[in-house]
């Protein structure tokens, strides 16, 4: 690790160092200066001198710090001075690697309670991360290890690289079976075969690391698995491949597991394509599309402390990455909003600062994300009372505790803070900001709409029709009553004259029945006969009605088919024509609840057509629904026509599935001759004045309070 400066005093004679610690070379760092490793064999620990520390360690048994600074300016070309002799005996202090002095068996104590901690966080931290070391496998991996050879050798990862090629050409032929197979293990018993497929590859990829640290000479005591928020984790310890004096080594160690699993799927996808259907291809499948997704979303993420991590900081020769990273992101923005002039923590080349500065706000903006759902995860897998505890925990220290800690440092700060003139004007941005959330603003309420005629009757043909003649051209005015097209039908015809020529038997006949004898004998027959006949004329007589259609009401015909001409048949229920009123034009739109709250009877409002290719309508709120819409007339406005409202469809009905409320509007100026057909486009309404915080706050504490109710 990097050492920091420190005011401490030094003493006269510096304390002697434990005897067990072993001092190893390590790599020339990125500015040339060569570095060591320091192990701790009792508890398993890696630290990095750099080379002014090395000098002084080297020297310790001088036991006079004075000397010792002596002797390095003498004997090298380093200009320590106290301070840099004060770094090193802290460093050494806090991290106990100094030999314990008679007596200090209390100090000893105190120092270990103080880094337990209470109860209260033991408990704490052990639920958030604890280890169970499952197998010593040192011994097992140095007796296979030799044997596994080919694996790491040239023309078995150019027989890889050869099933990449051929797997995914297999998978681009047969892609529609591909997605088909990864839609049908989406069911329980699907989602439990990827878990004990997860699982064996998770293991092998642990012995990726393993096999490939001990192949490099490097000790692996235990393996086992971690509990991450009770989430399962397997581990290897492989520290010691700090030992390793070759970068490239290291990577090798770090990046083994993420090749493991890619090597795996790669080999899998070619099965996957070579095998007949049965269960070894579905195993072959859940291999493939497993390791894939595992392997690019959670082990190459540099944002958590996997593989991908490990390999970013080695490659860019940076130990404890995201710390360092998070430092100077914190001074960065402290100096952003307060301009302190504080000393940068680290010093790197202006992209090097930038870049590390823009991936720890990546990775906060990461761990946000991932922290909440796990939250929302540990919330609903939990019993309600115990999620609820849990969610808050995950909630408190793993997102309002960076905040509470950034905060203290400000507030430590104040002396120089109320000194600073960027600090008033971001504290002035601050407060304007809060207020804008908390003062009513006017609002603008976005929603679909469909401008259409106030009144419109739509002429479907019949079934079995032919035109005969259209008395009324497009665009005509045509009053109500008038026949809008003459249709005819050869088998209406043949029952009106087969039931008008009964009708007038069974009349002659009921009429004689009071001279005929016989006929009398039959006379309620016949009337019943007759009855029945009436009742068919008058269905014959409704059906020929639509044969002959009339406008309901004043208006313009409109939609008419130019290419219609009589004698063409026609299809059962095809529209034909559309009659519009003269009445106008209105406005109809949905609001969900939190927008129609904003909106009343009067408001101003205006239309915009899709596309921007109708009519732009100035508009007035005529009225408001009270109650949500049980169902959506207006089809166009559905999301599967393109609209905006989400629906299910059932027996022909639309059925919204939110609550809805129907709005109505009025045209307030004139729309134009394009107005006057049906548009669908969007509605901007100017609402209520409202708080833009008060929606989330509203909607927080509704679903605290919906949530805590047991």
């Amino acid at each position: 690790m990097q050492l920091s400066m420190t005011a401490a005093p030094a003493p006269r004679a510096l304390p002697p160092l434990r005897e067990e610690l072993h001092l190893l070379p390590g790599p020339a760092l990125r500015d040339g200066q060569p570095s060591h490793t320091l192990h701790d064999p009792v508890r398993n620990l890696f630290f990095q001198l750099d080379w002014p520390t090395f000098e002084v360690l080297s020297r310790w048994h001088v036991g006079d710090p004075h000397a010792i600074l002596a002797a390095v300016r003498r004997e090298t070309t380093l200009a320590l001075e106290l301070p840099d002799m004060e770094a090193v005996l802290r460093f050494l202090y806090e991290n106990q690697l100094l030999r314990v002095a008679p007596g200090a068996a209390r100090e000893m104590a105190q120092r270990l309670q103080q880094r337990r901690g209470t109860l209260g966080h033991r408990l704490l931290h052990n639920y958030l991360f604890f280890r169970i070391p499952l197998v010593r496998p040192d011994r097992w991996l140095a007796r296979w290890a030799p044997h596994l050879g080919f694996f790491y050798s040239a023309p078995f990862w150019w027989l890889t690289l050869a099933a990449l090629v051929l797997g995914l050409m297999q998978v681009y032929r047969n892609s529609e079976a591909f997605a088909a197979t990864l839609v049908d293990f989406f069911s329980w018993s699907g989602m439990a075969t990827y878990g004990v497929t997860l699982a064996v590859v998770k293991v092998l990829h642990e012995l990726g690391h393993a096999f490939t640290a001990k192949r490099l000479g490097c000790r692996v005591p235990t393996m086992g698995v971690a509990f991450l928020v009770l989430w399962p984790v397997a581990y290897t310890d492989t520290n010691e491949v700090w030992k390793l004096t070759q970068r490239r080594q290291r990577l090798q160690v770090a990046g083994a597991g993420v090749l493991t699993e890619l090597t795996i799927a790669v080999w899998a996808t070619l099965a996957w394509g070579l095998l007949p259907d049965g269960m070894a291809r579905s195993m072959a499948f859940l291999l493939a599309t497993t390791t894939w997704v595992t392997t690019v979303a959670i082990n190459a993420s540099p944002f958590m402390r996997f593989d991908g991590y490990f390999l970013l900081a080695d490659w860019l020769e940076m130990p404890n990455l995201h710390t360092r990273a998070f430092a100077l992101a914190r001074w960065d923005l402290r100096e952003r909003l307060f301009r302190l002039r504080e000393p940068v923590p680290e010093h790197f080349g202006r992209r090097r600062h930038a870049g590390l500065v823009l991936f720890a706000w990546t990775t906060w903006i990461y761990r946000l994300v991932v922290f909440l759902g796990i939250a929302v995860l540990v919330y609903t897998f939990f019993i309600k009372a115990v999620g609820i505890l849990l969610f808050f925990v995950e909630i408190v220290w793993f997102v309002l505790m960076p905040f509470f800690h950034e905060f203290k440092a400000w507030r430590e700060r104040w002396p120089q803070l109320r000194s600073s003139r960027r600090a008033w004007a971001s504290f002035g941005v601050f407060a304007t900001l809060a207020l804008l959330a908390a003062v009513p603003l006017p609002t603008r309420i976005h929603a679909g709409a469909l401008l259409k005629p106030v009144d419109q009757y739509i002429v479907y043909a019949p079934s079995h029709a032919q035109v005969k003649a259209i008395p009324v051209a497009e665009g005509a005015r045509v009053a109500a009553g008038t026949v809008l097209m003459e249709l005819e039908a050869a088998d209406l015809d043949g029952r009106r004259r087969s039931v008008a020529a009964r009708l007038q038997r069974l009349r002659w006949q009921v009429s004689a029945g009071t001279f005929d004898a016989e006929q009398r004998a039959q006379w309620q027959v016949l009337q019943e006969e007759l009855a029945t006949a009436e009742a068919e004329w008058a269905t014959i007589e409704a059906d020929a009605a639509r044969y002959a259609p009339v406008a309901p009401f004043d208006g313009v015909l409109r939609d008419l088919d130019p290419d219609l001409r009589p004698g063409d048949w026609l299809t059962a229920q095809e529209p034909l024509a559309r009659v519009v009123s003269d009445k106008g034009q209105t406005v109809v739109a949905y609001l969900d609840g939190e927008d129609v709250a904003r909106v009343a009877p009067g408001h101003r409002a205006r239309f915009y057509a899709d596309g921007l290719e109708g009519p732009f309508v100035a508009l007035e709120v005529q009225s408001v629904e009270a109650d949500a819409a049980r169902t959506l007339p207006e089809g166009e406005l559905s999301a599967p026509q393109g609209g905006t409202v989400l629906v299910r469809e059932k027996r022909g009905q639309l059925y919204p599935e939110h609550g809805v409320y129907r709005v109505t509007l009025k045209l307030t100026g004139d729309a134009g001759a394009l107005a006057k057909q049906a548009w669908r486009g969007r509605v901007v309404i100017a609402g209520d004045w409202a708080a833009p915080g008060w929606p989330y706050l509203r909607a927080a504490v509704g679903a605290f309070w919906r949530e805590a109710g047991f």
